[in-house]
């Protein structure tokens, strides 16, 4: 693959990404003041000083925006790698035992499914301490029944070609099958699978600390920002679209990139694509 055949959509999505994991890294020396610094008065309107204006709380939106970005990046991003993680290594190890193991891990990935999401995740952080950890454990864990879904599609389409058939003769174990047979047979799907899952994990973290459950004040993220300060909409505050704009163009950007990557494939039944 040359870069001039990659798309100008895949390349605005790209940088959008980049920008925004450059905020996360270095949010200390960007953010022209503190995470929790109160530096003015209550919904202070933009200006040359206070470029997007003050919060509920009169901190600075612009400083809070940079430091939600590495909170809101960093959760998504580790619910993602676990959800991935998990849900792949299960569903391939589904489709190459099959049978009882195969039925046992389906059935109960169907009866996850099958309960609402946030209604699930909303249950379980009531009942649990409200820390970054658990929450990153819930929303990896209910995420995976939906990677395990497409993981064992994209397997069982391998597992029974030639070579995969080969292997089994040659007398190599599961391990072997899954990591060198398997995987790198169905890594475009798979990929283009991980950056959906990533955008979902940014919007269900947002939407959790907008109710209420996800990361807890002082701490900085969009989707709590929204929360702090809906109630200036009514007085024509435009501090909670600020956040919210950092949603949806970051969701966006990964769209436009995981649209280019199914591009690169016909189909979700694996190979590695156009090189």
């Amino acid at each position: 693959m040359r870069l001039r055949d990659i798309p100008i959509t895949a390349w605005i999505g790209m940088s959008g990404i980049a920008i925004a994991f450059v905020f996360a890294l270095f949010a200390p020396f960007i953010a022209p003041y503190g995470e929790t610094e109160v530096v003015g008065s209550v919904w202070q309107m933009p200006d040359a000083q206070y470029v997007f204006g003050l919060d509920n709380l009169g901190r600075d939106i612009l400083s809070r925006l940079i430091y939600g970005a590495r909170t809101t990046l960093f959760v998504a991003l580790a619910a993602t790698v676990i959800s991935f993680s998990l849900g792949v290594i299960l569903s391939f190890t589904a489709a190459v035992s099959r049978g009882l193991i195969d039925m046992v891990f389906s059935r109960f990935n169907d009866l996850m499914m099958s309960i609402p999401t946030l209604i699930f995740a909303l249950v379980v952080l009531a009942v649990l301490p409200q820390n970054i950890i658990v929450l990153i454990l819930v929303m990896a864990i209910l995420d995976s029944t939906r990677v395990y879904r497409l993981g064992r599609a994209v397997a069982l389409d391998v597992a029974v070609m030639e070579f995969v058939e080969a292997a089994k003769l040659r007398g190599e174990g599961k391990l072997w099958i899954i990591f060198r047979e398997i995987l790198p047979n169905t890594l475009t799907p798979l990929l283009a699978e991980f950056g959906l899952r990533f955008a979902f994990s940014i919007l269900f973290l947002s939407t959790l600390s907008f109710l209420g459950l996800g990361i807890q004040p002082p701490s900085a993220d969009w989707g709590g920002m929204v929360k702090d300060n809906k109630d200036g909409i009514i007085f024509g505050i435009s501090a909670a679209l600020v956040p919210g704009s950092a949603i949806a163009i970051l969701a966006v950007c990964v769209n436009l990139v995981v649209d280019w990557l199914l591009k690169r494939t016909s189909s979700l039944k694996g190979g590695r694509g156009d090189a």
